[in-house]
């Protein structure tokens, strides 16, 4: 059963902060012109499923963002664990396989249908953004970016999840190899015009993102770090309302 979740406002803000104050109260700020929250590993690590809990309670949505990566069992229940604690979106690396994806898409999917409570999106996570070609030849994977982007996009696609975590720049590509209009485009690696790229590589504006096909933008230190978030976020927000309507 295909999920969907109002996606009338697609800024993701990164709550990739030290303590559930920060995130709170950055939340806080720009409940109402963002659509969703991120918690990383770092935010996890340090607060647990209290900020989460926090942010739900603040009727926020929220996206795990803790890149599942285990034996099919092991990321499976962690991802039944997820959807208990109510989050709209959780992502599990891609690389796991078509079997840890499979398990994993079956087993949250009876488990939400056994308890009653909603599927979250399960997304896969492709080739960070961070990487270029001379990091993933570390690794072993020799053939470009764009093309590795796109086989893991297909293997997720025929494994049930409902979407991928891909770079901007990969968007087309993968819109032109999944053939489902309902197949979801979450990417980081986003920057308003002139900001810092900091560890991102393959990036687009907000404006182009969209216009490309993306669904949601995870935007963290352009926002969070800007000297007033709520304004920065603002004005990314009409960044895409104009790329919408061009």
């Amino acid at each position: 059963m295909k999920k969907q979740i109002e996606v009338r406002n697609p800024i993701v803000v990164a709550l990739d902060v030290d303590t559930a104050g920060e995130a709170l109260e950055l939340a806080r700020r720009l409940r109402g012109t963002v659509g969703m929250f991120k918690v990383g590993k770092q935010l996890f690590t340090a607060s647990g499923q209290s900020v989460v809990r926090e942010l739900l309670a603040m009727g926020e949505k929220v996206f795990l963002d803790l890149k599942f990566h285990d034996i099919p069992n092991t990321v499976a229940m962690a991802g039944i664990e997820a959807a208990r604690m109510g989050v709209s979106i959780f992502n599990l690396h891609a690389l796991g396989g078509s079997q840890m994806m499979r398990t994993t898409v079956e087993a949250v999917g009876e488990a939400c249908q056994r308890e009653g409570i909603p599927s979250p999106l399960i997304l896969g996570v492709t080739v960070l953004t961070s990487h270029t070609p001379e990091s993933l030849a570390e690794v072993g994977i020799e053939h470009p970016i764009p093309d590795e982007v796109v086989r893991l996009a297909r293997l997720g696609a025929s494994s049930g999840i409902d979407g991928v975590v891909a770079s901007p720049l990969e968007i087309a590509p993968i819109r032109a190899a999944v053939a489902s209009p309902d197949f979801v485009i979450l990417t980081p690696g986003v920057r308003p015009a002139g900001a810092a790229l900091n560890d991102q590589r393959r990036v687009m504006t907000p404006g182009e993102a969209i216009r490309a096909g993306a669904n949601f933008l995870v935007i963290g230190r352009p926002i969070t770090a800007a000297p007033d978030p709520l304004a920065a976020a603002e004005a990314i927000r009409q960044e895409i309302e104009e790329a919408r309507h061009s």
